[in-house]
């Protein structure tokens, strides 16, 4: 059994060679490539390989690239840490799909698929079947975003709901959420935590100071040719300006 791998990252490579011949002690790695590039040169050069184990995002480009230009009829395991790809990778000759670091026990179950694929006709490659596509989807989904802060309030603990707050600021080494009562407190993670933690389509972040989101807004007033001032509720900060690198990305925000 031939099996070519393609993968740029040497360590990645390194450790699906070995697992691949802890798993299939008769195989034979007869290759091992690491770009679209050498890839293709490879494919007009040799016989088709019996299985290909192939990294999606390589040093010059993405794999799928090489389907483009040469004509690839293995059967081909995809291997990557970027799940977005999973549909397109679905679209071509492929039996499965795994995410980087490879579990050995995925790795199993991806054999599994190929032997299954190789005891059928060998004149066409495998579809995947609907769970597989069922479980892709799900990894593309939208990411979840936090729902509730978390905050303390004398001896006790309150959840603010994401959508009770109005914005977020630092001020004196710290970070404090606004709620649409009036009210202020204290969180316990930085601007930039909370900027990854919320939904940017609720929330911008304006400057290093603040994120805010839309009903916030009292008023929108031009500070200069190219600066923004707000007015925001609950808020007798004067000086509460957009940055002047993200006021056109503020403006495509409000225009959604």
């Amino acid at each position: 059994m031939d099996i070519l791998i393609i993968e740029d990252e040497k360590a990645a490579a390194k450790r699906l060679s070995v697992l691949v011949q802890q798993l299939l002690p008769q195989a034979e790695i007869i290759a091992q490539l690491d770009s679209v590039k050498r890839s293709v040169a490879w494919w007009q050069s040799n016989p088709a390989p019996d299985l290909v184990f192939m990294d999606i995002q390589l040093a010059d480009g993405l794999s799928f690239e090489i389907f483009k230009q040469v004509s690839i009829t293995a059967p081909v395991i995809f291997t990557t840490a970027y799940d977005q790809y999973a549909i397109q990778a679905f679209k071509v000759n492929s039996i499965d799909y795994l995410l980087k670091p490879i579990d050995e026990e995925e790795l199993e179950i991806a054999l599994d698929k190929y032997r299954s694929y190789h005891q059928q006709s060998s004149s066409s490659p495998a579809s995947p079947d609907l769970s597989q596509l069922q479980q892709a989807l799900q990894m593309l989904q939208k990411p979840t975003y936090k729902n509730r802060f978390v905050v303390k309030v004398g001896e006790h603990l309150n959840a603010i709901p994401t959508e009770n707050i109005l914005y977020f600021f630092s001020q004196a080494k710290a970070t404090y959420l606004q709620t649409i009562s009036g009210k202020h407190f204290i969180i316990d993670y930085s601007l930039e935590q909370v900027e990854e933690m919320v939904d940017p389509t609720h929330f911008f972040r304006i400057s290093r100071k603040y994120m805010i989101s839309f009903p916030a807004i009292d008023d929108i007033v031009t500070y200069s040719s190219s600066r923004l001032k707000l007015h925001l509720k609950h808020s007798d900060d004067s000086d509460v300006l957009v940055s002047r690198d993200r006021v056109a990305d503020f403006k495509e925000w409000l225009d959604r």
